[in-house]
C-alpha cells in the first residue's frame, strides 16, 4: 500500500500492559441517521510500540501498515502529548487528603492486631494451667461426690444400719482399752512392788 494512501489516526492511549504493543482509543461523535441523537463511538487499535514509549493518557499519532499480529496492523508514529500520571496509591491519597477520618481506622486496627496478639499469648498459658490442676479437681469431686452420697435421704437411710455394728465395734474397742488401762496399771504397779520389795 502506497504511503500516501495510509491511515492517520490520532487517540489516547488507554493500556500497554502486553510488550511493544499499546491500545490507543480514538473518540468521536455521530449523529444517528434516523433519530438525529448525538452518538458517542469508540474505536480502539492495537499499535505496534516496539520501543515501549507510549504511557498511559498520551496523545499519540498512529498509523496503519501491514499486518504484524492477529489484530495489530497499527504502528506509532508520534507522541503527541505526554499526560503526568502521578504514581500514588489509595492509601496515600487516603490519608493525605482525610487524616482526621482515617486516624481512627487505624489506631482501631493497631487495637485488634494487639488484643489478638494478647490473646494468642495467654492461651498456650492458660491451657498449660488449665491442665495441671485437672487431676486434684477430679479427685476433690470424687470426694465431693462420696459426701453428697452420704449425705443424701438415701445412703441417711442406709448409714443407721451401717452405723449399728460400728457402734458394736466402738463398744468393743472400749473394753479394748479399758483393758490395756488395766495392763498399763498392772504394768505399773509390778515396778511399785519390786520396788517395795528391795
Amino acid at each position: 500500500m502506497a504511503r500516501s494512501m495510509r491511515k492517520v489516526r490520532v487517540g489516547a492511549v488507554v493500556r500497554t500492559n502486553q510488550d511493544k504493543t499499546a491500545i490507543v482509543e480514538m473518540v468521536w461523535k455521530q449523529r444517528h441517521r434516523l433519530y438525529r441523537k448525538q452518538m458517542r463511538r469508540v474505536a480502539r487499535f492495537y499499535v505496534h510500540d516496539p520501543e515501549n514509549q507510549c504511557r498511559l493518557g498520551d496523545t499519540v499519532r498512529i498509523e496503519e501498515t501491514r499486518r504484524i499480529s492477529k489484530n495489530k496492523h497499527w504502528r506509532l508514529m508520534e507522541i503527541l502529548e505526554r499526560k503526568q500520571i502521578a504514581e500514588v496509591r489509595p492509601i496515600d491519597l487516603e490519608t493525605d487528603v482525610a487524616p482526621e477520618m482515617t486516624q481512627p481506622r487505624i489506631l482501631a486496627a493497631e487495637a485488634r492486631a494487639e488484643a489478638t496478639a494478647a490473646e494468642a499469648s495467654e492461651e498456650p498459658e492458660s491451657e498449660v494451667v488449665e491442665e495441671e490442676p485437672e487431676a486434684p479437681e477430679e479427685d476433690s469431686s470424687e470426694e465431693v461426690a462420696d459426701e453428697e452420697a452420704e449425705e443424701s435421704p438415701e445412703a441417711a437411710e442406709d448409714e443407721p444400719a451401717a452405723d449399728e455394728p460400728q457402734e458394736d465395734e466402738a463398744e468393743d474397742d472400749e473394753p479394748q482399752q479399758n483393758d490395756t488401762e488395766a495392763d498399763e496399771s498392772s504394768g505399773s504397779e509390778e515396778p511399785d512392788e519390786q520396788e517395795k520389795e528391795e
